[in-house]
C-alpha cells in the first residue's frame, strides 16, 4: 500500500473528460529481418514477461472513504494482459448518434478497437496521417479507472511516406502514475539495447503483496491523519529556511532590474492567443523529427544549450503560424516549462511519481531578428537556471492529504471547468500561451520484442485556457517533436510541424557554418554582447569559449534579407527585415547633390 503525494492525485482531482491526464508517445517500429507472424502477439508475451519489473504496470487505485484524503496504491488481484495491449487498425465508422458530443464519439474509439480486430491478414497498411489522427482520438479517451492506468496500442502496419512498411507502437499511461523522466526511466526498464530480448528474473515468488481485500477501514482513515501531520510539521519545519531563501532570490531579482534601470516585475501575463482557449475531448496530435548533432553543436556555436535551440525553434515555429493563420501578437508568447526535480542518473522505475515543478519562459516571438530572438531566449533560460538552483530543495511535491479530494477535486475542479467552458479562458490573460517540455531520452536504439524504436514522439497534457503542448525528447541521435493541441486551439497542426523543420533548417542557415568551423580562440572582447545584439548579455550564460556573436551576426546579415520560411516572405517578415534607414537634413541633401 503506498498513499499518492498530493502533486501526484493532483492528476486524479483535475482530470475531466475534456482534460484526460495521460501521458504516452508513438513509437514506428521497424520489424527484424524475416518477421513472421503477430507483433501484438510478440508485444503482448514481452509485456507479460516483465511487469513485475515496473509496478505501475500491475498497481491500481483505492479511493479513500468519504473521499477524506489521497488514494492509495495496491496491487490488483489479476492483471488481464489482453485488457491493456491492444491491436489497432483503421478506425471504423462512428456509432454515435446524430448530434452526439465530441467526447462521446472519442470515448467509443477505445470500445471499438477492444470489440474489433480490423488488422486482419493482408489487410491495407495505415497510413502515418491516419496513425496520428488515430492516435489523438485515443490520446483524448479516458483511462478506465478500475484497472491499473494504462493501456498499450500495436499497430501491425504502417505506410511512410517513403513507401516503407513499418509497425506502430502506442502508450497511454496516467501522468498520476509518472512524470516524463519516469516514463523513460520506465523504458529502460522493459525495453532491450538489441533485437534479442535480454534475459530477465521471473517474479520473486516469496514476495507479499498488498491487495485491496487486505486493507482496513480504520487503518486508511487513520493514515490520512497522520500523514497530514506529518506533512503540516515538515512545512512548519521548513518555512524559515524557505522564506530565507525565497527572500534573497527576490532580491537578487530586484537588485539585478534596478541596475538595468527599472525594477523587475515577478511575472508577466503572456499576450492572448488562439492556445488560450477552452478545449473539448477533441485532439490533434503531429509530429516532426530534427538531428540531435546539429542542434547540440548550434547550442554550443551561441555558447548556449541545447535547450535554447529547441526552444528558439519552436519560437520560430510558433511565429511562423501565427504569421501565417493569426496575427502574431506584439508581446512575447509565454512557455510553460516543466523541470524536472529528480537527482541526476535516477533509474529505479520502482519510483516513477511525479518530481516536478514549473517554470516560465519568455519565447522572443515577438522580435523579427533571429539572433535577437536567441539571445531573449538564452538570458529567460538564465534567470530559470539561477532562480531553480536556488528553490528546487524547497519546491514541495506533497501536500496534506486531509480533504484535498473536496478542495482541489471539488471546489478547484470546478473553477476550471467553469474558466474552460463558459469562455473567460479566451478572454482572461494567462501567465503562459502553451506548454514547452524537454525530455533527455535514451542515446541509443532501443528494441521492443526485437523491434527497433525509429522514434520516440511523446504526447502529453492539455488544459483550458492552455490548449497546446510541444514536448520533446531525445533519442538515438534525434529529436523528436509531439505536439498535442485541443482541435479548436490547433486548427492547422500539420502547419506547425513543418514550421518547426523549416525553423530547423533557419537555424541550420544561421548557425552551423560557425558550428561547423569550431570556436576561435578570442583573446580579449572589445565588444560587450549587449552592443551587438541590442539585448544584454545572460548573467550566467558563458560566452568565453564561443564563436563571437558578432561573427554570426554578420553572416546572418545576408540572410536575413531571405525569407525564413520559404522562398516568399509575409509582408509581416518583410516588414521587419526591411534595412531602417535616417532621413537626410536639407543640409546633407545638397552635399550629397
Amino acid at each position: 500500500m503506498k498513499t499518492l503525494t498530493g502533486l501526484d492525485a493532483t492528476f486524479l482531482y483535475l482530470e475531466t473528460p475534456e482534460m484526460p491526464m495521460h501521458v504516452g508517445s508513438l513509437n514506428l517500429c521497424e520489424l527484424p529481418a524475416g518477421f513472421k507472424g503477430s507483433f501484438h502477439k510478440a508485444v503482448t508475451a514481452h509485456i507479460a514477461s516483465r511487469m513485475h519489473l515496473a509496478p505501475v504496470f500491475s498497481r491500481k487505485l483505492v479511493f479513500m472513504p468519504f473521499d477524506l484524503g489521497h488514494p492509495l496504491w495496491v496491487e490488483a488481484e489479476s492483471v488481464d494482459i489482453s485488457f491493456h495491449v491492444r491491436r489497432v487498425g483503421p478506425p471504423q465508422a462512428s456509432t454515435a448518434p446524430r448530434g452526439g458530443s465530441a467526447a462521446h464519439e472519442v470515448a467509443s474509439v477505445g470500445a471499438k478497437i477492444r470489440r474489433a480486430d480490423p488488422a486482419k491478414k493482408g489487410a491495407a497498411p495505415m497510413t502515418l496521417a491516419a496513425v496520428h489522427k488515430l492516435c489523438a482520438q485515443l490520446h483524448g479517451e479516458l483511462i478506465d479507472r478500475h484497472f491499473p492506468l494504462w493501456e498499450f496500442y500495436i499497430f501491425d502496419r504502417i505506410k511512410l511516406p517513403d513507401g516503407k512498411v513499418v509497425a506502430g507502437f502506442f502508450s497511454k499511461i496516467h501522468h498520476a502514475a509518472l512524470d516524463g523522466k519516469g516514463s523513460v526511466m520506465l523504458a529502460n526498464a522493459m525495453l532491450d539495447m538489441g533485437p534479442v530480448p535480454r534475459e530477465v528474473a521471473p517474479p520473486d515468488p516469496t514476495r507479499r503483496r498488498k491487495l485491496e481485500s487486505d486493507l482496513k477501514l480504520g487503518k486508511m482513515i487513520g493514515s490520512v491523519f497522520s500523514s497530514s501531520l506529518g506533512q503540516l510539521a515538515k512545512l512548519a519545519r521548513a518555512l524559515p529556511s524557505a522564506a530565507g531563501t525565497l527572500g534573497t532570490t527576490l532580491a537578487r531579482q530586484t537588485a539585478s532590474g534596478a541596475a538595468g534601470g527599472r525594477p523587475k516585475m515577478p511575472m508577466k501575463l503572456a499576450p492572448a492567443t488562439p492556445f488560450n482557449t477552452g478545449i473539448t475531448a477533441e485532439r490533434v496530435f503531429v509530429t516532426a523529427t530534427v538531428p540531435l548533432a546539429d542542434c547540440k553543436a548550434m547550442g554550443k556555436a551561441v555558447g548556449g544549450s541545447f535547450n535554447d535551440i529547441v526552444l528558439w525553434i519552436c519560437s520560430t515555429a510558433l511565429r511562423t503560424y501565427l504569421t501565417q493563420h493569426h496575427s502574431l501578437p506584439k508581446k512575447s508568447l509565454v512557455a510553460a516549462m516543466p523541470v524536472s526535480l529528480r537527482k541526476a542518473g535516477a533509474t529505479d522505475a520502482t519510483d516513477l511519481g511525479n518530481q516536478v515543478s514549473m517554470s516560465l519562459v519568455e519565447l522572443g516571438t515577438h522580435l523579427a531578428n533571429p539572433l535577437k530572438r536567441m539571445t531573449a531566449i538564452m538570458a529567460s533560460t538564465a534567470k530559470v537556471k539561477t532562480s531553480m538552483q536556488s528553490l528546487k530543495g524547497l519546491l514541495p511535491t506533497d501536500y496534506p492529504s486531509l480533504l484535498a479530494p473536496w478542495l482541489v477535486g471539488g471546489a478547484a475542479k470546478a473553477a476550471l471547468n467553469a474558466y474552460g467552458k463558459s469562455g473567460l479562458a479566451s478572454r482572461l490573460p494567462m501567465v503562459a500561451n502553451l506548454a514547452i517540455s524537454n525530455v533527455p531520452g535514451p542515446p541509443v536504439p532501443l528494441y521492443l520484442a526485437g523491434a527497433r524504436f525509429l522514434t520516440f514522439h511523446p504526447l502529453s497534457i492539455v488544459l483550458h485556457g492552455l490548449g497546446l503542448n510541444i514536448t520533446i525528447q531525445t533519442y538515438a541521435g534525434q529529436v523528436d517533436f509531439g505536439i498535442v493541441a485541443g482541435k479548436t486551439a490547433l486548427p492547422h497542426a500539420q502547419s506547425l510541424a513543418q514550421a518547426i523543420q523549416v525553423a530547423f533548417e533557419e537555424a541550420q542557415g544561421l548557425l552551423a557554418p560557425a558550428a561547423e568551423t569550431g570556436p576561435k580562440p578570442v583573446k580579449t572582447r572589445t565588444k560587450p554582447v549587449a552592443s551587438e545584439t541590442g539585448l544584454g548579455k545572460p548573467p550566467s550564460v558563458k560566452r568565453a569559449g564561443s564563436p563571437k556573436m558578432d561573427s554570426i551576426n554578420n553572416k546572418a546579415t545576408k540572410r536575413l534579407n531571405a525569407s525564413s520560411h520559404g522562398t516568399t516572405r509575409s509582408p509581416a517578415v518583410r516588414a521587419s527585415t526591411k534595412p531602417k534607414t535616417r532621413a537626410k537634413t536639407g543640409a546633407a541633401r545638397r552635399a550629397a547633390a
